[in-house]
């Protein structure tokens, strides 16, 4: 059986994901149980202020256990990363942050026994030999970014320290999320969420990758739901531990424009395909997420009209109070 969740550390808690999971685990176990950091960027006020924040450095082993230790943790979700767009443009620094961090991040739980680690992985683990529809859970696993391949060995190095060290790690694969909240940090999907930004503030779009590109992805709700959904299951339960698909929402850039059109009829999309086409060129399509949903129940909740509905009508507010 899992042992019992109280303390909390979230690394990279300033990112897309992790400054809205961190409330929403702070909702669920206190505030002050729940220790956010991050690394240069200045949280949110209401992240910064709603609970323990922390610069640290995650390839600093030091500056991770000073705070397990201030604060009792218990279990560590581990979401500093270097994307796959901008770890193309250093390929060295994604090596270091992706894996020499995450070594620390296990080897502080292994230490000092901790109850869980969450880890997530991405769809960036696929390339060239994976299906691209309906892609199984297990398969081949070529990618051809930095990001893919320390996703990769971070799902196999994940693994490895259940089998040899008994540890509760998991880990889910992330496709593309998509946020009303919280602009992307560097990803090849970041163009699902400029679009909707950019369909408020000016309708138009200048897209960086082609009309036909499609991707899977998920509205950032689920995306909380399905993390913390996965934290909850019972570790007796789950065969796999660090490399679950997870499927929501299937769609091209064409489609997705259509639907905003619904509700902005002159907006008006261009393509302007850069270094980023290639790696969405050798990503799924689709999903197969049956061992997610048989291990441990995942159900999304959202689909592209839903999603697309509430993002413009959260949008358009801010847009109307002078915050976007």
């Amino acid at each position: 059986m899992a042992k019992e969740i109280k303390n909390i550390l979230v690394t990279g808690a300033v990112g897309q994901i992790g400054s809205e999971l961190t409330l929403a685990l702070r909702e669920k176990y206190g505030n002050d149980n729940v220790v956010a950091t991050g690394r240069k960027t200045e949280p949110s006020p209401v992240l910064r202020d709603s609970g323990p924040f922390y610069f640290i450095n995650v390839c600093s082993r030091e500056s991770v256990e000073e705070i397990v230790k201030k604060h009792d943790i218990d279990t560590i979700v581990h979401m500093a990363a270097i994307l796959s767009g901008d770890g193309e443009k250093n390929p060295a620094l994604a090596w270091d942050v992706n894996m020499n961090g995450m070594m620390n991040i296990l080897d502080i739980a292994r230490d000092h026994k901790m109850a869980q680690v969450l880890i997530p992985s991405s769809i960036a683990v696929f390339g060239p030999g994976t299906p691209l529809e309906n892609t199984p859970n297990d398969t081949v696993l070529k990618p051809t970014t930095m990001y893919g391949v320390s996703k990769v060995c971070g799902e196999l190095l994940c693994d490895y320290y259940v089998n040899k060290y008994g540890l509760d790690i998991r880990g889910l694969r992330y496709p593309g999320i998509i946020s009303a909240e919280t602009l992307p940090g560097g990803g090849t999907t970041d163009y699902a969420v400029a679009i909707y930004y950019e369909a408020i503030k000016n309708k138009k779009y200048n897209c960086f990758v082609k009309a036909d590109t499609r991707l899977p992805m998920m509205y950032m709700p689920d995306c909380i739901k399905a993390t913390m959904d996965l934290m909850e299951a019972p570790f007796d339960n789950l065969k796999h531990h660090s490399d679950f698909n997870v499927g929501s929402m299937s769609f091209d850039v064409t489609t997705l424009a259509n639907e905003i059109k619904k509700h902005i009829p002159e907006f008006e999309v261009s393509y302007d395909p850069d270094f980023r086409q290639a790696i969405a060129d050798s990503w799924p399509s689709s999903v197969d997420d049956s061992a997610a949903r048989e291990e441990w129940g995942w159900a999304p909740s959202w689909d592209i009209e839903g999603m697309t509905k509430d993002m413009l009508e959260k949008l358009g507010k801010r847009h109307k109070e002078g915050k976007l």
